[in-house]
């Protein structure tokens, strides 16, 4: 049993969008491909995601990007592995109209057990924020580097201050 591979580099796109807030830092749909070796396209597909579910948000022009919109301490594994996959389930039975053969008021062993399971592994991946996973974490892959000139970072930087002040 394993995560599914959209989930997989969405932790990859999280983690370096996290990185790249400590460094005060937009990045293009080109360098986070190339930084979490995430295919461009699919890395643009996760990106609407992690945009329309409150992660991240993107900036159009010259200085675009995309950047966190929460904190690293407030975004978990949980939190991203709920927008790519959606509700978290060890099994299909605790799911919404999944015919099973109990109900329920009156749940089976198995269900019963599977919620647990449910309820502890959720626990573990709310509690895995990504502040603590990026001080701990230097082995993501990290791809080619694309850095943008650092005259062209300060101006970025400058115009991201305004921003934030208008």
């Amino acid at each position: 049993m394993h995560i599914n591979l959209e989930t997989d580099y969405a932790v990859r796109i999280v983690d370096i969008l996290a990185k790249s807030r400590f460094g005060g830092e937009r990045l293009s749909a080109v360098e986070i491909s190339a930084r979490t070796n995430v295919p461009q396209r699919f890395a643009l597909k996760i990106l609407r995601k992690l945009v329309a579910g409150g992660i991240a948000e993107s900036y159009r022009g010259v200085c675009g990007g995309y950047e966190l919109c929460r904190e690293p301490e407030d975004v978990s594994i949980y939190d991203v592995a709920e927008i790519t996959e959606g509700k978290i389930r060890f099994s299909r039975c605790l799911g919404e109209g999944y015919d099973c053969s109990c109900s329920d008021e009156l749940p089976c062993a198995y269900r019963r057990v599977f919620g647990e399971i449910t309820d502890e592994i959720c626990d573990i991946l709310k509690k895995q924020t990504f502040d603590r996973l990026v001080r701990q974490a230097p082995c993501m892959p990290g791809g080619k580097s694309t850095e943008k000139p650092e005259a062209k970072k300060q101006i970025c930087r400058k115009k991201k201050q305004t921003e934030k002040t208008t």
